[in-house]
């Protein structure tokens, strides 16, 4: 859309070859957008089926049957696949912790593992677990209290990243206004169109590195 508008008013069909060009990455950005909030919907419902369990094994429910009854009750969650081995485990007595182990290999159900080690030690060694799953779920609320903080603080770098990247068109904006033409002199002559390669690699690399500082800081966290 964008491209379309500035073809249009630049008389040139450049601004659209590039609008199009950078479409897989626009598309790309928003899949990377879209698996992060499953990895988030996954952690979520990690922490509730370890509070919900461990709820439910205080009240008196054999593991086993608590599994089954907080997966049955949650109903369609995002677990549900990654979770079918080891409620079919609890159900005919097979190994309920290797098959959480293998669920937990999922983006976001990490904190599974955790909960295959309060099982295998409920089962092995007849610890209580109830009492591992409320530190376990106490550990995971905040490990996510801890990302979501880092996430609002880094909210501020990502602003201004999208602030001086939008510095150049509110450049020619202001150059359109004035009446010098900036559109007509970097579309259509040799220097502007050698100063629009270099200005659009600048700001590419600018863009990227900032995103790789952005993500580099989310994964050390």
């Amino acid at each position: 859309m964008a491209g379309g508008v500035v073809a249009l008013l630049g008389s040139s069909l450049l601004p659209l070859a590039l609008g199009m060009a950078a479409v897989p990455m626009v598309r790309r950005v928003r899949r990377a957008s879209g698996v992060r909030a499953e990895h988030d919907r996954r952690a979520e419902a990690v922490i509730a089926l370890c509070g919900a369990l461990a709820g439910e094994v205080r009240a008196g429910r054999q593991p086993g049957e608590a599994l089954t009854l907080v997966l049955s009750e949650e109903g369609g969650g995002v677990l549900d696949r990654a979770l079918a081995p080891a409620v079919a485990a609890a159900r005919f007595g097979g190994d309920v912790a290797t098959a959480l182990m293998g669920a937990a290999c999922a983006p976001g159900a990490e904190g599974l593992r955790g909960l295959a080690a309060c099982w295998r030690v409920a089962v092995d060694r007849g610890a209580g677990l109830a009492d591992g799953l409320e530190r376990l779920d106490a550990a995971l609320r905040s490990e996510r209290d801890r990302r979501a903080d880092l996430r609002s603080q880094l909210a501020g770098a990502r602003a201004t990243t999208v602030m001086l990247a939008g510095l150049p068109a509110l450049g020619l904006l202001l150059g359109t206004a004035m009446g010098a033409g900036p559109l007509r002199i970097l579309l259509h002559t040799g220097p502007g169109l050698g100063c629009l390669a270099v200005g659009g690699g600048l700001e590419a690399a600018g863009l990227w590195w900032a995103s790789r500082i952005v993500r580099g800081a989310e994964v050390e966290a």
